[in-house]
């Protein structure tokens, strides 16, 4: 079983911000793959076939800060292991648009990531990262906290489209293979 989580913030006034771009992936995962979310605990989930995989689909409801905490106990529910979690978030370090996948490594400075880190033990867990670009002003909290401008919302979608197929392609072919696939663009 797979765990797909994306990092986000519950509640209306976060809607469409870009710290909810992990968020925002999971809903075009779920809509594609017609899998209903459902409250659960600290989250919201949903359990489907995804790529052919049977995959839990999981937004903590805990705030960014603390998602690594219903990403905990989700993992001890389901019993998954470390290397069949997917995570996306927004990254402020990639422009606008561009996706990255990773096979692991530190939380890049991401208190959501970090958390995850902290809570499950151990930094060997895949990553979708969601460019969201780098605040003009330098003031990155209330930049991820803002939503997109009406201009972005093409760059969006197309973040969105091609992070949904970068998850399929990461459960169908490997990590490599989605790597050398999506992180050329």
């Amino acid at each position: 079983m797979l765990l797909i989580v994306g990092l986000g913030n519950p509640g209306r006034e976060y809607e469409g911000t870009r710290h909810n771009a992990g968020f925002m992936l999971l809903d075009r995962i779920a809509s594609s793959h017609k899998i209903r979310f459902t409250r659960a605990a600290r989250a919201l989930s949903g359990r489907g076939a995804v790529a052919g995989q049977d995959a839990v689909l999981l937004k903590p409801q805990t705030f960014m800060n603390l998602s690594g905490q219903a990403v905990r106990e989700a993992v001890e529910a389901f019993s998954i292991e470390p290397s069949e979690i997917i995570v996306a978030y927004d990254d402020c370090d990639l422009p606008l648009g561009k996706i990255r996948l990773r096979k692991g490594g530190g939380s890049g400075g991401h208190k959501g990531v970090a958390s995850v880190i902290e809570r499950i033990g151990t930094r060997e867990f895949k990553r979708v990262r969601l460019g969201v670009g780098r605040p003009p002003d330098g003031d990155t909290v209330e930049y991820v906290l803002s939503p997109f401008n009406p201009g972005e919302e093409e760059a969006l979608e197309s973040m969105l489209d091609r992070g949904a197929g970068a998850v399929d392609a990461l459960i169908a072919e490997g990590i490599d293979a989605a790597m050398n696939r999506f992180n050329a663009d």
